[in-house]
């Protein structure tokens, strides 16, 4: 079960978590993957979910639950057999098992998550050992009607070494009937151990159809055609990161940036003063996190194009052609390569030593003029 008094680490303001989402866009093979082991009576363990992050892992992971333990986990019916084989992963919004995990109080449900430290009031960096072994007061826990548990893992990639040898323990020896959802990110960072126990779901970005139709799901974003390509383009297929940039202006700002780059070499300093300047508080961080994320995509497109020598798909229009201006060669992508890695780290660091933000973006924008020097013929 959830800690219903925990804070959503995962939620964003407005948007229904995971656990509530009936409905996963773009991720059919999953589905019928899960299907199809349960329909031979092969239901695996442990599934691990891999993919990009905001593209559906967790709600996928939260439907295939509510769909384990709202039906029984033995096949044969001992008056008419076997019952037809499931179609779908679909589940009564108002069975008691569903309105239970919809609340976080379902007793047969676990979720392994980075716990809250009380003293910083903010999530913990990892999972750790502690969170872990609180599996086995889970699973000590007596099921009366002998149904299923399902343990879901978010993230797996957040666990410490301690914690994913906690959950090792618990793979290798899975009580009955338990399944296993781990949800990673970058699955190369968990114990190969941990792998090799798991069969693997691989979920890929959502195409821009998919994208659009998961965003159209969520009450109040209604983004107007114009926007929808753009969007598409600089949130690589992820339903999170596109939430995130439509909430903080992010296309708007994304075609500041590739403005400003549009005047290197010799950069307008009143077009970078003016992008520099950021609110205080919490929406100036948010801010220069966004500008930060985002400039450092510029970038890295522009080193991507000209390292494949061929124009790649624009965010603005116009966007290829300056690419293709700054990076006129091979032999140039990897100043851009460079400046794309190093300048926006430079930003991150001096922000987490408390340094003026928009002096930092300031100083990043003025050394680009360096990198377009560096890349003309």
């Amino acid at each position: 079960m959830a800690d219903p008094d925990l804070p959503e680490l995962d939620a964003l303001d407005g948007v229904p978590h995971p656990r509530e989402a009936h409905q996963v866009i773009g991720h059919d093979k999953a589905e019928e993957a899960l299907l199809e082991a349960l329909a031979s009576d092969r239901l695996h363990h442990a599934w691990m979910l891999s993919g990009p992050q905001g593209i559906g892992k967790a709600s996928f992971a939260w439907r295939a639950a509510r769909y384990l333990l709202t039906t029984s986990p033995n096949t044969e019916d001992s008056l008419f057999g076997a019952p037809p084989p499931p179609v779908s992963l679909d589940t009564d919004p108002e069975a008691p098992e569903v309105r239970r995990i919809l609340i976080g109080t379902n007793q047969r449900l676990f979720l392994l998550r980075r716990g809250y430290d009380e003293k910083t009031k903010r999530p913990r960096k990892d999972i750790t050992v502690e969170d872990a072994r609180k599996l086995k007061s889970f699973f000590g826990m007596s099921i009366p009607d002998g149904g299923r548990r399902v343990v879901i893992v978010d993230a797996a990639d957040d666990m410490n070494r301690a914690a994913a040898n906690a959950l090792l323990k618990a793979l290798e020896e899975p009580p009955e009937n338990t399944v296993f959802f781990l949800i990673t990110h970058q699955p190369a960072r968990l114990l190969p151990t941990i792998r090799s126990r798991c069969r693997v779901l691989r979920f890929t970005p959502l195409s821009a159809p998919d994208l659009i139709a998961a965003l159209g799901q969520i009450d109040g974003i209604d983004l107007p055609a114009d926007q929808q390509k753009a969007l598409f383009q600089l949130s690589d297929g992820s339903v999170r990161t596109a939430l995130m940039l439509n909430k903080n202006g992010g296309t708007a700002l994304y075609a500041q940036i590739v403005d400003l780059l549009d005047t290197l070499p010799r950069l307008d300093r009143s077009k970078a003063m003016a992008l520099s300047a950021l609110p205080t508080g919490t929406a100036g961080a948010d801010r220069l996190n966004m500008l930060v994320t985002l400039a450092e995509r510029a970038l890295g497109q522009v080193a991507r194009q000209a390292a494949l020598g061929r124009a790649l798909p624009e965010s603005v229009p116009g966007e290829a052609a300056l690419r293709a201006r700054l990076a006129p060669s091979q032999q140039s992508a990897q100043h851009w390569a460079d400046a794309a890695t190093s300048l926006p780290e430079q930003v991150r660091k001096g922000a987490a030593l408390n340094l003026d933000p928009s002096v930092l973006l300031l100083d990043m924008f003025q050394q680009l003029q360096a990198t377009a020097r560096q890349a003309a013929p």
